[in-house]
């Protein structure tokens, strides 16, 4: 798969740089040839000379540098590899590229660069948690860096907690993913997202603590697979999925019609959180408080939207997949759910309050088909995502056999 690919590696300045060589050597192995550039903090972990004796190449250090600038040799390092990949990827590296900074050569080949950008996160977990450097990240997301890690580990400076990079294996198994075949190309997907809100006066609403995270993760990784998304979500405080199609709603109604306007669909994902009710009657003015007098809620149901799905005889998914947010006996319930609802997946989570997994970063989910159970360890949204979608690419390899 990487047999001639060019890959240009941008090592910045950390302990993590150490894993860079390995990384350099793993990519050797497979086919590719590595271009290296390293900023002059790298230099203070790991020395050109056994950077450019791995890779067999060149190190580039210098931004101008007078033979290499003679022909432009920053636009050319970033137009002339397949992909590159910034490892380790510092706090200052991630800040100044988010800023748009040039001021060196690895930040000039970034702003300059049209290729895909891959980055393996490295830093202290209290730089990593502090809001600037989620912040940069988000921006980094939106404008299509892709990132892999970092993980939860022990660090060098003694602390516990996320910030380790990930190990050079990780890394290679990412950049293998960047060059995969787009095997969900010229198929239509629909994921819904989030919460609903169902009114109950012009102020108050029924709503739950679904933070849209997990289906954006699903989204993200179908569109870099190649499929055509519409993405259908409740009010979330969170970037839409780039490349997709939104639709924004608020009350399970909306949705219901959202996702049957969407049709037809390959396939279906339904991680939306919808409410289960709805007021029969929304008060026009806001109910007021009256002491000893607490006012009755009549509730009605709203439309099953993953069953109806389910059931469709004309412009059913070939595959639907339907989440199940439960507190207690997670499989029974979600067998239950499965047979109920008429799909071919349903992925159980224990949304207990305390195991944060509503607004939350992580997931703990149990995929349960008509023929077999998988209970998968905890693990970021991001990583349960890619499972679920290499779940259902595999289901329409095999419907396809």
């Amino acid at each position: 798969m990487l047999t001639g690919k060019k890959i240009l590696i941008i090592i910045t300045g950390g302990i993590a740089a150490y894993k860079s060589l390995e990384l350099v050597r793993k990519l050797r192995e497979k086919g590719a040839k590595v271009i290296p550039v390293m900023t002059k903090a790298a230099e203070n972990f790991v020395t050109p000379m056994s950077v450019s004796a791995l890779a067999q190449e060149k190190v580039y250090t210098e931004l101008f540098d007078l033979t290499d600038e003679a022909e432009m040799g920053h636009i050319e390092l970033s137009r002339s590899a397949d992909l590159i990949v910034v490892v380790p990827a510092s706090a200052d590296f991630i800040a100044k590229t988010a800023t748009g900074q040039a001021n060196d050569l690895a930040s000039t080949i970034i702003l300059a660069t049209d290729t895909k950008v891959l980055m393996a996160p490295a830093m202290n977990v209290r730089m990593w948690e502090n809001p600037l450097t989620q912040k940069n990240i988000k921006i980094l997301d939106q404008n299509g860096i892709k990132f892999v890690g970092p993980n939860e580990g022990e660090m060098a400076c003694g602390e516990f907690g996320f910030g380790r990079m990930a190990e050079a294996g990780e890394i290679l198994k990412e950049i293998e993913v960047c060059f995969r075949d787009k095997k969900l190309k010229g198929l239509h997907f629909l994921v819904t997202s989030g919460p609903t809100r169902e009114p109950i006066d012009p102020v108050r609403f029924i709503g739950n603590r679904s933070s849209g995270l997990q289906g954006g993760a699903i989204a993200n990784e179908l569109v870099e697979n190649g499929a055509e998304v519409t993405f259908i979500t409740g009010p979330v405080d969170l970037d839409p999925p780039h490349g997709s199609n939104i639709i924004r709603v608020e009350t399970a109604d909306e949705m219901y019609d959202a996702v049957y306007s969407s049709l037809p669909a390959d396939a279906a994902v339904f991680t939306a959180a919808v409410a289960d009710w709805k007021i029969k009657k929304i008060e026009q003015q806001k109910v007021k408080k009256q002491t000893g007098n607490l006012p009755a809620l009549d509730l009605i149901e709203n439309k099953d939207i993953l069953a109806s799905v389910s059931k469709l005889k004309k412009n059913r998914p070939k595959i639907v997949m339907g989440f199940a947010a439960e507190t207690e006996n997670i499989l029974e319930n979600a067998k239950s759910k499965l047979m109920k609802k008429g799909c071919d997946f349903i992925v159980a989570n224990d949304v207990s309050l305390n195991t944060q997994t509503m607004g939350g970063s992580e997931n703990t989910a149990i995929i349960v088909s008509e023929n077999d159970v998988e209970t998968l360890p905890k693990m970021s949204k991001r990583a349960l995502a890619k499972i679920l979608v290499e779940k259902i690419s595999r289901s329409f390899e095999d419907t396809d056999a």
